[in-house]
């Protein structure tokens, strides 16, 4: 099990080819790289500063993490989350999931990422050529999150 913090970036690839090479039994490796969108929709985002509580950030990472080891038996599962100044187009969030059985790895796998959206303590300022502003919690992620209480 690994929850990881990182304000360099991160490269996926690497790091699920290390973590599969941890793995004996598995049936399943489930993936899911979140990317900094260079849109929100309205405005074109130039990047993106991700800030973080130190020592709160990790524990609340760990508590998701061991969370979903309590509700599926997963043989292995990998969170890397960067912080800091993140460009359009690069990995924000890496969610790795080893189990027997595809269903396990696929569910834990939509569970983190729910609640890492929801839960975790990151602030997210994003920035265009009008200027920056924080952004704030999206209903549409709490909805998708409560499906897990």
């Amino acid at each position: 099990m690994t929850v990881r913090l990182q304000t360099e970036p991160l490269d996926p690839e690497v790091e699920v080819r290390t973590f599969r090479g941890r793995l004996d039994e598995s049936g399943a490796l489930v993936t899911f790289t979140g990317l900094m969108r260079g849109q929100d929709g309205i405005r074109e985002i130039s990047r993106m500063t991700l800030e973080h509580y130190p020592g709160m950030t990790e524990a609340s990472l760990m508590a998701i993490e061991k969370e979903a080891l309590e509700r599926w038996p997963l043989d292995d599962c990998l969170i890397i989350h960067r912080i800091g100044e993140i460009m359009p187009g690069e990995p924000i969030l890496l969610v790795a999931i080893a189990a027997r059985h595809r269903q396990q790895a696929f569910k834990a796998a939509e569970f983190l990422i729910d609640w890492l959206k929801t839960k975790a303590p990151f602030w997210k300022y994003e920035e265009d050529s009008d200027g920056g502003r924080w952004v704030g919690a999206r209903s549409q992620d709490d909805k998708l999150a409560k499906r897990w209480d």
